[in-house]
């Protein structure tokens, strides 16, 4: 954790001013996650960011965005900045500690998960077959004095719709220990414990002097369920909660390795990420926290991508974690028909499919994107945007994401369910109609569109993929149609996407490097030792890195729609790690990778980007996508020094 106030840095353009900055560095909150919902917690002990009912739903907490958006803090009443914090391991179960003048407090926060508690009603929330456990739809915090005395105090400040209307409270019974919302129109927030709660506008205050071995308790609910009440009943949420995580975690398969550690935090919070109901990943849980200091690369993340979560099928199938992936390729089945349902071919005359590159997380239709003008942002980073309007492009890189999904899955289970054969089917035709035209590629340019080569190769993916599949089908004339149809792309791509260098560059006569090239030798579009797999991923190594840490592409050069800078992209420079793993400069790889393990948050979590001077954690976060390509980095490293280690073997 950063303990120094940190620097408020202005837009470009404006004279920097050098001023304490009332926003906690982005990597220093933690992620708190029920596998429905979730939060960020400021190093303060303050929830800073949670929306509700759904993720992608308006904030009640939101001081994130804006110091006056609605926070909820519960720590000691003179200090801000704790001695330590961690997560209990193996958990999602955050621990603060606190030492005051007087005493030491310790803080745990956690987003309660239970046996299946549903036994005379059924979630109408839940498409995915229902597990042993359920989110109970509460945030706990107890405070535990272990040393000494601390005065502690509570203020429960929420302000609904992205903090344009605040909370109206009353008592929830008779005495002062309960209180509830009653906002007409919003989520009924009901607050317990067993401190003494006053109302003082919107906000809900407590203070109490604890003495060693004293603990108390609140819990924010927003079901109609009623909150814990006594302390025996928090110690059994608790260890409800642990057992859950844990559980989870000891069916994956982690290696006895030096990277184990980042592996399972990695794990943990990809599985927060998810959306359990329906199978969906989240890119991310917030919105607009800038790429760039100051910045309007400011963009809501708070839905499903396609080609995340494809990559999280890499990474979970990787650590053995197969029914995540199963759910994903159902809420995909899901998502689909209901593509099919919502659209028609424009003369009228039928239903077709079209594969979108988002979904709300509960298949929901997502809203124009719009900017939240009342918002200041994150250090004063405009605009502050909801929505996003990506879902209106046309990126083909997802057709071959999606159909490697099937087909690891289908080697992970050994089996072709007719539902995931149709998602195939869809997806190669879709490909092979459209894989001449350009598109927006994988970064969602906001420019004019392109041949991107990325996304070229990824429609050759989709045909290769689907023609080995269709094999074991056994529907012969799809197979061959389909590999005839690869190898007319694979050839497209050699011929139009590699400069005079031998380097393939970032679309179709252009002579830029793109990050996203990383992903041939990932792919297999070629061999690893092909000399233009390696020109191109030792180019981006040399040339498209600042201090080592890989750009997703040069701003000044590339028409991106915003021009402005933007920092190292996290993913790309895992993906750098495994792609020369996969070349074989194994040295340079695991230098970068324990570079990149280095620059993990306090708690290990990251963001989407890094800054190569300073190291400061910038975009969205945690992101999915840069925790996935870090699983698929340390297990290529993994399973390269096995292969040494065999090889040693052989020779003694």
């Amino acid at each position: 954790m950063n303990l120094l106030p940190q620097l408020l840095v202005e837009p470009a353009g404006l004279e920097a001013t050098r001023v304490l900055s009332p926003f906690p560095p982005i990597a220093d909150y933690a992620f708190l996650s029920d596998c429905e919902n979730n939060c960020l917690v400021a190093p303060s002990g303050a929830i800073e960011w949670m929306c509700l009912p759904h993720p992608h739903d308006a904030s009640v907490f939101g001081s994130i965005l804006d110091r006056s958006a609605g926070s909820f803090r519960l720590g000691p009443a003179d200090l801000s900045i704790p001695s330590s914090r961690r997560y209990v391991p193996g958990t999602m179960v955050l621990e603060t500690t606190w030492q005051t003048r007087t005493g030491w407090l310790v803080v745990t926060d956690f987003l309660a998960v239970g046996p299946w508690h549903r036994t005379a009603d059924r979630s109408a929330l839940h498409r995915r077959t229902p597990t042993d456990f359920d989110a109970r739809h509460v945030l706990v915090r107890i405070a535990r004095c272990v040393h000494g005395v601390v005065d502690l105090t509570l203020k429960c400040a929420p302000a609904f719709d992205y903090g344009r209307i605040d909370a109206s409270w009353e008592y929830a019974g008779p005495g002062y220990d309960a209180v509830a919302t009653s906002t007409p129109g919003h989520s009924r927030l009901l607050l317990g414990g067993n401190l003494r709660l006053g109302i003082e506008g919107r906000n809900v205050l407590a203070r109490h002097r604890l003495h060693e071995g004293e603990t108390c308790f609140v819990s924010l609910g927003w079901s109609d369920r009623p909150v814990p009440t006594a302390l025996e009943e928090l110690g059994r949420l608790t260890g409800e909660t642990e057992a859950f995580w844990r559980a989870w975690l000891d069916a994956g398969e982690l290696p006895d390795h030096a990277g184990r550690g980042a592996l399972e935090r990695s794990a943990l919070t990809l599985k927060g990420l998810c959306y359990t109901p329906t199978g969906a990943l989240l890119a991310a849980p917030t919105t607009s926290l800038p790429e760039h200091p100051g910045g309007e690369r400011n963009w809501d993340y708070r839905y499903s991508w396609v080609r995340d979560s494809a990559f999280a099928m890499w990474g979970l199938h990787a650590l053995g974690f197969d029914a995540e992936a199963e759910d994903f390729l159902a809420f995909l089945g899901d998502m689909l028909e209901l593509d099919s349902s919502r659209r028609s071919d424009p003369d009228g005359a039928g239903q077709r499919r079209r594969l979108s590159i988002l979904y709300s997380v509960n298949g929901e239709p997502l809203g124009e994107e719009r900017v939240l003008e009342h918002l200041s942002g994150y250090e004063h980073a405009a605009p502050v945007r909801v929505g996003n309007a990506a879902i209106e492009q046309e990126q083909h890189d997802i057709f071959g994401m999606i159909v490697d999904c099937v087909y690891q899955h289908v080697r992970n289970r050994d089996a072709l369910s007719e539902r995931s054969w149709s998602i195939v089917v869809t997806t190669v035709e879709a490909a092979l109609a459209c894989w001449r035209q350009p598109d927006r590629g994988i970064w969602e340019v906001r420019g004019e569109p392109r041949h991107f080569t990325l996304s070229k190769a990824m429609c050759w993916l989709a045909a290769e993929r689907g023609s080995q599949i269709a094999a074991l089908h056994a529907d012969a004339e799809r197979a061959a149609r389909w590999l005839a149809a690869a190898g007319e792309i694979h050839a497209d791509v050699c011929t139009h996407g590699v400069d005079a260098r031998g380097r393939f560059t970032q679309h179709y006569g252009s002579s830029e490097l793109d990050a996203s090239l990383l992903l041939l030798p990932l792919i297999g579009f070629l061999p690893p030792h092909d000399p233009r797999i390696a020109a191109t991923v030792l180019a981006i190594a040399d040339e498209l890195s600042e201090e080592g840490m890989v750009l997703r592409y040069r701003t000044e050069t590339t028409d991106d729609g915003l021009g402005q800078p933007e920092a190292s992209f996290t993913t790309c420079s895992f993906w750098l790690v495994s792609a020369l793993t996969e070349i074989g400069e194994l040295t340079r790889a695991r230098e970068l990778c324990e570079r990149l393990l280095a620059a993990a948050s306090p708690l290990g979590l990251y963001a989407e980007e890094l800054d190569p001077a300073t190291g400061r954690q910038l975009g969205n976060f945690p992101q999915a996508l840069s925790h996935l390509a870090l699983i698929d980095a340390v297990m290529r490293l993994v399973r390269a020094d096995e292969r040494q280690g065999d090889v040693v073997a052989r020779r003694l």
